[in-house]
């Protein structure tokens, strides 16, 4: 597809259409289609088009182009909260954090049903701010009324999480595999979180759910990783009952008999070491035939060998 503005204005549509941010790619566009005065082509597009370029033009730091799309759009809608929203952006890109809470705050009392992009507006800007918890009671709040947005959950757990509150952060997690429950990577942050909370019984299940969705991948491996350590650590802990923290289980969730989990750490053994087995350390050096790469096998050969006398308990 050749440089024309019909040909980049068609491209920049279907980023809006599939929601990709692709910043540096559309402010390349965008001021392409601007210095040729191709706005007026773009008929009833040119509005989503501009605010996608001034979006893309905060991202980049070109705040003269962000200006510049922000007051066509402010002259065509007057008090648009969408457009008050890419000045409050505004306002955070100069790190004018307060004045843009005030912006959002304003727009909010105005109408509470407002586009709760507002609304997480202003959540980021108390959690970038380093107001936390009025950032989690605000999250909180706005969950109660749009339950089903998984980003927001996710961000409640990650602020949990970040203060260390890991029982807390696993139950927002909870509430994203309820709404997503086919995602692998939500069900091995589950697993990760649940294990540094101490839940072992909890974080098995999670990692075996893991590697039953993905058999294959890094996602996998990953998820066999967490099943080693978990096995481990809980059948360590059988013989004396001497480790209650690592048997007892916050959820109530049932710990394995001895059998079975001596099954799952043989078989996560089996698992991961035809993992890290597939290539040979030499197949790299042949294919390049140079020292550095004669170098790099050596390492990887070195590091296999330390992960399987580890998963073989040596």
């Amino acid at each position: 597809m050749g440089m024309s503005v019909d040909s980049y204005a068609n491209v920049l549509a279907e980023y809006r259409t599939r929601n990709i941010r692709a910043s540096e790619d559309v402010l390349k566009k965008g001021i392409f289609i601007l210095e040729r005065n191709g706005l007026g082509k773009l008929g009833s597009e040119a509005w989503p088009f501009l605010e996608q370029l001034a979006l893309a033009a905060l991202d980049l730091g070109r705040l003269d182009i962000a200006n510049e799309c922000i007051s066509r759009l402010d002259k065509q809608f007057v008090g648009s909260p969408r457009v008050e929203c890419l000045q409050g952006i505004r306002l955070e890109f100069k790190g004018a954090y307060d004045d843009a809470l005030a912006m959002y705050q304003a727009i909010l009392e105005v109408d509470p049903q407002i586009p709760y992009a507002i609304w997480k507006r202003k959540i980021s800007v108390l959690r970038q701010s380093g107001k936390i918890k009025h950032a989690v009671d605000e999250l909180i709040t706005y969950l109660d009324a749009f339950y089903t947005d998984p980003e927001a959950w996710l961000e409640l757990a990650d602020i949990y999480a970040s203060m260390s509150l890991y029982l807390q952060s696993l139950s927002s997690l909870s509430h994203v595999l309820l709404l997503i429950p086919q995602n692998p990577f939500y069900v091995l942050q589950a697993a990760e979180t649940a294990y540094t909370a101490l839940d072992i019984p909890l974080a098995l299940k999670f990692f075996l759910r893991s590697v039953e969705m993905v058999p294959e991948g890094g996602a996998s491996t990953r998820g066999w990783y967490g099943v080693k350590l978990c096995a481990r650590r809980l059948l360590s802990s059988l013989p004396t009952s001497l480790d209650a923290v690592a048997t007892s289980s916050a959820s109530e969730t049932p710990l394995p008999s001895a059998h079975h989990l001596a099954l799952l750490d043989q078989l996560a053994t089996e698992r991961l070491l035809a993992a890290y087995s597939t290539s040979s350390p030499s197949s790299a050096a042949s294919k390049t035939a140079s020292v550095s790469a004669s170098l790099a096998g050596s390492v990887a050969a070195d590091a296999r060998e330390v992960l399987i006398r580890w998963l073989q308990g040596k």
